[in-house]
C-alpha cells in the first residue's frame, strides 16, 4: 500500500511543480489569457490526479487482498505441515512403544526362565550337598579301614608318600640334568666341529694340493741359488709383494708357490717366470716384475669376467661384478673350479626356465652370479651366500637375483620360480658325475657308512647309498614300523648322519614303507 500512496504524492507534486512553472512562463501574457488557460489546465490536472488517485486506491485494494490471501495460504501450509510432523512423531512414539513393550514382554519371558533355571540349580546344589556329605562319610569310613590295614595314620602315609616322590623326583632331575649335559656338550663340540671345518673349507681344500700350490719350472738348478738370493733377500722381497710361500726344495729344477689365495699364487708364478726369463733377480726387479704382474693377473681376470658372460650370454652387468666373476677363475670347491660351475649353472638354468616358460635370461643371470660372493669370501666375513646377496643389492641387480642368491642354498625362502630353477640347477652340476673330486676311499668309506647307519636302526630291511651318496633309501618292515614311526625313523637317521658323517651339501633321507599282500591259485 505505501508504495501507491506513494507514487498519488508524486503525481500531485509534479502538477503542482507544473503548474508553477506555467505561471511563471505564462507571466508575461495577459492575465485574463492566461487565467482562462490556468483554470483549464488546473481542472484537467485535477482530473488527472482525481484518476490516478482512484487507479492508487485500487491498486492498493487490490494488493491488500493479494496479501491476504498469501498470508491465508502461509498460514494453510504451516498449519498442514505441523499437522504432518506431528503425526510423524505420533506414529514414531507408537513404533517405540510397541518395541518397549515387546522387550518387555521378552525380558519377562527370560526372567522367568532364569527363575526357573535358578529353583533347578538350587535343587542340584543341595542334592550334590547331600552327596557331597555322602562322600566325605564314605572317604573317612574308607581313610580309618585304611589305617586299620596298613597300621599307619594318615599324617604318617603322607609323610611316607612325600619321602618317596621327593626321591623319585630327585632322580629324575639328576638324570634329568646329566642328559642335558651330555647333549649341551655333544652339541658344543659339533658346532666347534663346523665352525672349525668351515673355516678349513673358506682357506683351503684337504683333498687336493694343486688348489694350494703351483709348480714353477726352472731351467737349472743353479736358478734356485739366484732366486734366494744374497742372505734369502730376493725370496722374502718376493713372499713379502706376494704373500705367497716359495718352496725350494729338493725338487729337480722346480720351485713350489704355497698359498691359499689363486689370485696371489697366480701374480707370484707369473712375476717368477717373467725374473727367470729377464735373468736379472734382485729386490728392485722384483717389485718391478711383481707390479707388471699384477696388472697382467688383472686384466686376465677382467677378461675372464667378461668371456663368461658373452659366453652366458648376459648382459648389462655392473663392471665390478664382471671382475669378481673374473676371480673366480681362481677359486674352488671341492676340485670344482667356481667360475666355470657358474657358468655351468647359468646353462643349467636357462635350459630348465626355456622348458617351463620362465624367463631365460633372467635365469641365467641369476644362475651366474648365484656364487659370486666366493670370489672375496676369503677376505670377508660371512657366508658366501651372505656377501653375494650383499654385492647384488649393492650393484643394484633385481629383488629375483637377489633372492635367487640368497636361497640357493636354502638359507632363506625362495620367493620366484627363477629361485627354484637355480636352487635345481647348482644342485645337478654339483652332483654330476666328475664334478667334484674325492678319492676313491673316502668315497667308497662314506656310502658304505651311511648304509650301516641306516641299517643300525630297529625294523629297517635294507638301505641303499644312491646319486653318489647324496640320497639314502631305507626299506623298512611294515610290520614292526607303522606310518607314524617312518616320520620318527626318519629323522633319527639324519641327525645320526648330521653327527657322524662330513659330507659337502645334503643327504636326503627317503624311508619307504610298502605292504605286499600273496595268494597261491591251488
Amino acid at each position: 500500500m505505501l508504495p501507491v500512496v506513494a507514487k498519488v504524492i508524486i503525481a500531485i507534486v509534479v502538477l503542482l511543480a507544473a503548474v508553477i512553472v506555467t505561471a511563471f512562463v505564462t507571466k508575461s501574457v495577459s492575465v485574463t489569457k492566461y487565467k482562462e488557460l490556468e483554470e483549464a489546465k488546473v481542472g484537467n490536472a485535477e482530473e488527472k490526479a482525481r484518476g490516478i488517485i482512484d487507479d492508487a486506491l485500487k491498486a492498493a485494494e487490490a494488493s491488500k487482498r493479494e496479501a491476504l490471501l498469501e498470508a491465508k495460504e502461509e498460514a494453510i501450509r504451516t498449519k498442514n505441515e505441523i499437522e504432518r510432523e506431528s503425526k510423524e512423531r505420533r506414529a514414531e512414539i507408537q513404533r517405540y512403544e510397541k518395541r518397549v513393550l515387546s522387550k518387555e514382554e521378552t525380558l519377562d519371558k527370560k526372567s522367568e526362565a532364569l527363575e526357573r533355571k535358578e529353583a533347578k540349580l538350587n535343587t542340584k546344589i543341595s542334592e550334590l550337598d547331600k552327596q557331597k556329605q555322602e562322600v566325605e562319610v564314605i572317604k573317612n569310613s574308607h581313610l580309618k579301614e585304611l589305617e586299620k590295614i596298613s597300621g599307619l595314620t594318615s599324617e604318617q602315609a603322607k609323610e611316607y608318600l612325600l619321602k618317596s616322590v621327593e626321591e623319585d623326583v630327585k632322580h629324575e632331575t639328576a638324570v634329568f640334568i646329566k642328559e642335558m649335559d651330555r647333549k649341551a656338550k655333544e652339541e658344543a663340540d659339533k658346532r666347534a666341529k663346523d665352525y672349525v671345518v668351515n673355516a678349513i673349507q673358506r682357506c683351503a681344500a684337504d683333498h687336493v694340493a694343486e688348489t694350494t700350490i703351483s709348480v714353477v719350472q726352472l731351467p737349472n738348478d743353479e736358478m734356485k741359488g739366484r732366486i734366494i738370493g744374497r742372505e734369502g733377500r730376493n725370496i722374502r722381497t718376493l713372499e713379502t709383494l706376494t704373500g705367497v710361500n716359495l718352496i725350494i726344495d729338493d725338487t729337480p729344477e722346480a720351485v713350489v708357490l704355497s698359498g691359499f689365495d689363486g689370485v696371489r699364487r697366480e701374480i707370484a708364478r707369473i712375476a717368477l717366470e717373467k725374473l727367470i726369463v729377464d735373468g736379472r733377480i734382485h729386490p728392485a726387479r722384483i717389485e718391478e716384475m711383481v707390479e707388471k704382474a699384477q696388472k697382467e693377473v688383472e686384466s686376465m681376470i677382467r677378461e675372464e669376467g667378461e668371456a663368461a658372460t658373452l659366453e652366458v650370454g648376459v648382459h648389462g652387468i655392473n663392471p665390478e661384478l664382471i671382475r669378481l666373476l673374473g676371480r673366480m677363475k681362481f677359486r674352488t670347491s671341492y676340485g670344482q673350479n667356481a667360475l666355470k660351475h657358474s657358468i655351468e649353472v647359468a646353462y643349467l638354468s636357462g635350459l630348465i626356465a626355456g622348458e617351463i616358460g620362465e624367463d631365460v635370461r633372467v635365469a641365467k643371470r641369476a644362475g651366474l652370479l648365484h656364487d659370486i660372493g666366493k670370489s672375496v669370501d676369503q677376505e670377508m666375513e660371512g657366508t658366501h651366500v651372505q656377501i653375494g646377496a650383499e654385492l647384488c643389492r649393492k650393484y643394484k641387480e633385481s629383488s629375483v637375483i637377489v633372492n635367487a642368491v640368497e636361497a640357493h642354498h636354502g638359507d632363506v625362502e625362495p620367493e620366484t620360480l627363477v629361485a627354484c630353477i637355480v636352487q635345481a640347477a647348482d644342485t645337478i652340476s654339483a652332483a654330476r658325475p666328475g664334478a667334484r673330486r674325492e678319492t676313491l676311499e673316502t668315497y667308497t668309506n662314506r656310502l658304505k657308512q651311511l648304509e650301516d647307519i641306516s641299517n643300525s636302526f630297529k625294523g629297517v630291511d635294507k638301505s641303499y647309498a644312491i646319486q653318489a651318496g647324496r640320497e639314502v633309501r631305507v626299506m623298512v618292515v611294515p610290520d614292526k614300523v607303522t606310518d607314524d614311526d617312518m616320520i620318527l625313523l626318519a629323522r633319527d637317521i639324519s641327525k645320526r648322519v648330521e653327527d657322524e658323517l662330513k659330507y659337502p651339501g645334503q643327504i636326503k633321507v627317503n624311508v619307504i614303507r610298502e605292504s605286499r599282500v600273496t595268494e597261491y591259485a591251488k
